[in-house]
């Protein structure tokens, strides 16, 4: 495999500095979930001068890249293509020209890991298996991965790998994990309905206001006294609304949240927990409570044998002390999960943090370390070369 390495090393310094300015291009027109329509053809066009099958279109604004025999097993890639509502503040010179969007989550640099693995296997035609690259959209809102899976993009798929950037590793280092990998996660949606009145009688209204502070509290208490702390749950509220003036009792309050769960079973009896837990609280007042819980995406759960066959790829280029074996799954969300609940895959987290750190995922701070990129490239093929030659 060392010789493999070295190949594979030798092609990616070819294409390296066109990839890393194809990055700040990307970074600097970044595109909302279902609009990455100038990502789109960008790559389109790359993966084209590289010799590939490029399907467009295909999930709203994603592509699908081939390469190799024209039937058999297929080993495929995927990376994410989409930016996130947040207002860039890093300086950088190749900042977002976009107001109010930015890449926060580093799928600019996921999308160029893509772009370069295809540029080094069609390079070098290393293997003649199937080979399949799903540039996805939309992961940001958890839909993508269902829009491409509904046109069988996973069609052949016997084994699919994936990457996601963390700033709690520094370049040259990444993370690892077999089996759950992230977090079940749902949107949550309640909505009291009380009794508007005079702010100076709240004794004759019913005080939405009041009562959703008290669903707040009562859900963060109920999770501490009445589930198993071995099987962690977040309930998390981002956005309440409600009421029309200082002096008035608010009829109404809606509170928008989310939920995270490692344990798939209890994921599924939390809708039901939740729902009656706000219920009583609101009974208990004198109002009524409508609760709604979306599920947004089920847990990552990494392939084992697929999770060692990229460890050991992983080696032939790092020491084994820079790759980290995880020991707790994220609560964070990916979508990627959907399509591992039809073939067999793992992910890994890539450290991009530079010398000086990096601001967290979803920040407007967020400025990782794109010497990360060669090194995602680089594990990425050979895993994937690897994967083929056992097909």
């Amino acid at each position: 495999m060392k010789d493999l390495s070295q190949k594979i090393d030798n092609s990616l310094k070819e294409f390296l500095p066109d990839l890393i300015q194809l990055r700040h291009h990307l970074h600097a027109h970044p595109e909302l979930s279902g609009h990455e329509y100038q990502t789109a053809a960008l790559v389109a066009g790359e993966l084209r001068k590289s010799g590939w099958e490029v399907k467009e279109a295909v999930g709203r604004t994603g592509l699908v890249a081939e390469m190799g025999q024209k039937s058999g097993p297929v080993v495929g890639l995927r990376v994410d293509m989409d930016a996130l509502p947040i207002e860039e503040r890093t300086g950088l010179d190749y900042s977002s020209t976009i107001q109010g969007l930015m890449h926060a989550c580093g799928h600019d640099l996921h999308t160029c890991i893509g772009l370069g693995v295809a540029k080094v296997l069609a390079k070098n035609r290393f293997t003649t298996s199937r080979i399949r690259i799903i540039f996805q959209p939309a992961e940001e809102i958890a839909q993508g991965a269902n829009w491409m899976k509904d046109e069988k993009v996973l069609e052949g798929v016997k084994s699919l790998f994936g990457v996601h950037v963390y700033p709690d590793l520094g370049v040259g280092k990444i993370g690892i994990k077999s089996g759950t990998f992230t977090a079940a996660a749902a949107e949550l949606e309640i909505d009291i309905i009380g009794k508007g009145g005079h702010g100076a009688r709240p004794h004759e209204g019913i005080d939405s206001i009041w009562i959703a502070a008290k669903v707040v509290s009562g859900l963060q208490e109920a999770i501490s006294r009445r589930l198993n702390a071995l099987k962690p749950v977040v309930i998390s509220f981002g956005k309440i609304s409600g009421g029309n003036a200082f002096n008035v009792i608010a009829e109404r309050v809606k509170l928008l949240g989310t939920v995270r769960c490692l344990d798939s079973k209890l994921y599924e009896k939390l809708p039901q927990w939740i729902e009656k837990i706000v219920k009583n609280i609101a009974s208990t007042h004198g109002a009524q409570a409508c609760v709604n819980l979306r599920s947004i995406a089920p847990p990552v759960y990494n392939d084992p044998d697929l999770t060692h066959l990229l460890s050991n790829c992983a080696k032939n280029f790092i020491d084994e002390e820079n790759i980290v074996y995880l020991e707790t799954p994220s609560l964070g969300a990916e979508d990627f999960a959907f399509f591992l609940q039809d073939v067999p895959g793992t992910m890994f987290r890539l450290g991009v943090s530079g010398e000086n750190g990096c601001a967290p995922l979803h920040s407007g701070y967020f400025s990782l370390d794109e010497r990360s990129l060669e090194l995602g490239i680089k594990i990425l093929c050979q895993t994937i070369i690897m994967s083929a030659s056992n097909s």
